[in-house]
């Protein structure tokens, strides 16, 4: 399977919308995470996130086909954030979170750290991140009686 990311434009935006709310509804559902779940945010968010200064938001295409997207954006020194990535879950376990990550990261050679967040209860995603060669940093944010955010770092140079 192809994978291959394009920077998202604003024309863009609906598609990514609502590919991203079908992506994460049944972990809203599981979890009740209102406040923090990307399946309750607006367009508006995910056109801010399109437009962003300091990143982007990037298509994720398997074999053509629109599958998932990926936001990033960074701080000073060097220092860049994933936060949403997604896949829908009809193409989830085929090893495409795997490729983008590896494709991200190259993308943004001058990068010194990546870091993200994922829910401690989504094993398959602690699994996928650590196997990426990323690290809990030991903070942790409980969000609900059923969900805690989970922080992650991977560092490249120092």
């Amino acid at each position: 399977m192809e994978v291959v990311l394009e920077r998202a434009t604003n024309n863009d935006a609906q598609a990514i919308f609502e590919l991203q709310v079908e992506s994460f509804m049944p972990l809203l559902q599981k979890y009740q995470d209102y406040e923090t779940n990307p399946a309750n945010e607006t367009i508006e968010k995910v056109i801010r996130r399109i437009n962003r200064s300091n990143g982007g938001f990037y298509k994720i295409l398997a074999d053509n086909i629109l599958v998932g997207a990926i936001c990033i954006y960074w701080k000073e020194n060097y220092q860049f954030c994933i936060s949403p990535m997604f896949i829908h879950p009809a193409f989830q376990g085929n090893g495409i979170a795997q490729k983008t990550i590896t494709i991200i990261e190259k993308m943004f050679p001058k990068a010194q750290s990546w870091e993200l967040d994922t829910l401690l209860e989504e094993e398959r995603n602690c699994h996928l991140y650590e196997k990426m060669g990323y690290s809990q940093t030991g903070v942790k944010k409980k969000l609900n009686e059923y969900a805690t955010l989970v922080f992650y770092k991977k560092v490249l140079k120092d």
